[in-house]
């Protein structure tokens, strides 16, 4: 299967949230995942499952997967307009940017407890404003134990975690490693305050660079997608 990182998932999603409309990178899910953890088990995907926009059940475990965005152009986001209207060309290339597979990615979507999901924790949490460099920041840490903002909805689905046995293990099955360094630590987009207050974007020089590091990163991952996919293209 050739995985097209150029396609648009908006193209295809009748209007809707991609994340559940568009069939395009449904596909592209199931073909990206379905492939052996680190343990060497097969972490297979089936689409077919009632009410499960992806599906996994073996010895490992039962899993209900849903796909989620990772970058977050904040258009139309009304307390941040009074940056993004001043640099719309900006903040459409970003979106364009992020509505490709490399933006993407799938969490586990059963809801424990009536509780948050991680991909409704992370989106109302004010220290994380659904910035996936701060969530990767939050699974580093709960694979060494520590406390994040995002620790007890992790934590709700620690049997997805252990899957991948480390934090360096779940970066690369999921093909994270150009969001972090060589130290294994994360690579933030503007400049981290250990979860000690809300993060912003102050101004278009901050924007600027925000955008600039998603760019980044959403680029140099659909290079390693289209590296271990579509070799012959290369």
């Amino acid at each position: 299967m050739i995985i097209d990182t150029t396609f648009n998932m908006y193209s295809d999603a009748n209007g809707g949230d991609p994340d559940s409309t568009s069939q395009t990178l449904r596909r592209y899910h199931k073909h990206l995942w379905s492939k052996p953890l680190p343990n060497g088990k097969l972490f297979d995907l089936t689409d077919t499952r009632k009410n499960s926009y992806l599906y996994h059940n073996s010895d490992l475990g039962e899993f209900h997967m849903t796909s989620d965005a990772i970058t977050h152009s904040y258009r139309g986001v009304i307390r941040k307009l009074a940056i993004t209207e001043q640099i719309p060309d900006d903040v459409n290339e970003l979106f364009d940017a992020g509505s490709t597979i490399g933006a993407y990615i799938i969490f586990p979507g059963w809801v424990v407890d009536r509780k948050p999901t991680i991909n409704g924790a992370r989106g109302m949490h004010p220290y994380i404003d659904d910035r996936f460099d701060l969530t990767l920041e939050c699974i580093r840490r709960f694979y060494i134990g520590e406390h994040s903002p995002l620790f007890e909805a992790l934590n709700r689905y620690k049997s997805f975690f252990v899957l991948f046995g480390s934090f360096v293990d779940y970066v690369k099955f999921f093909l994270l490693d150009d969001l972090i360094n060589e130290q294994q630590r994360v690579k933030f987009y503007l400049p981290f305050s250990e979860f000690t207050a809300r993060p912003t974007i102050a101004n278009v020089d901050e924007y600027l660079i925000y955008k600039n590091g998603m760019m980044e990163f959403i680029t140099a991952r659909n290079k390693r997608m289209d590296l271990l996919f579509n070799p012959l293209q290369h």
